[in-house]
């Protein structure tokens, strides 16, 4: 056993033949009966102090009392003090179903949730939809390795046109997957570039 052992037990500090029997919650005392059967309540909310005889245990205390344990701390698995919360309708005790997790699955399901709209709002750039364009333009989705030059080239138009009529597009940074208008070459915008130039 340990060096302070001893100091658990009551018998260093309580006259001989006097044991330790219950402790009432309610009124914060413990209850002490010597060899004679004489009852003895201790000081309220401590431990140690001066016991004053009592003739009866409160309510609490005397339906737990078992005759052959008469130390309630001592033995709480086999005391009759000690019973299960809540029964079954057939008399066994009741179990949590799922576990004792189970009560903690709305706790985790908000902390979820709550991970899952940082990560949202956070970190996925939000992507703002693309203006239509305009009736005199066609729309083009831009492919892996597209740059602008190459979608005006391939829609028989020069970079210039491209580029008026997408003033918000930035050349190098156009990721697959970007909406460009690309301008048809009977529109008002090539007719404006030939009578230009």
């Amino acid at each position: 056993m340990g060096r302070w052992t001893q100091y658990d037990e009551d018998d260093y500090r309580l006259p001989d033949g006097v044991k330790r029997i219950g402790y009432d919650a309610d009124s914060g005392r413990y209850y002490f009966r010597d060899r004679e059967g004489l009852l003895y309540k201790g000081p309220e909310g401590s431990q140690f102090g001066e016991l004053v005889q009592v003739s009866d245990l409160p309510v609490t205390i005397a339906s737990e009392v078992d005759d052959d344990h008469d130390d309630l701390e001592a033995a709480p698995t086999q005391r009759k003090g000690y019973r299960a919360l809540a029964l079954e309708e057939d008399g066994t005790p009741h179990t949590l179903r799922g576990g004792s997790y189970r009560t903690l699955f709305p706790f985790f399901l908000i902390i979820a949730v709550v991970l899952l709209l940082v990560w949202r709002l956070v970190l996925l750039p939000t992507r703002v939809a693309p203006a239509p364009c305009p009736s005199t333009t066609t729309p083009y989705i831009v492919q892996s390795g597209d740059t602008c030059y190459d979608i005006a080239r391939q829609h028989n138009t020069t970079l210039d046109k491209f580029l008026i009529v997408n003033p918000q597009v930035v050349c190098n940074k156009l990721m697959p997957g970007d909406r460009v208008c690309v301008p048809d070459e009977g529109s008002s915008i090539s007719r404006r570039f030939i009578r230009g130039a």
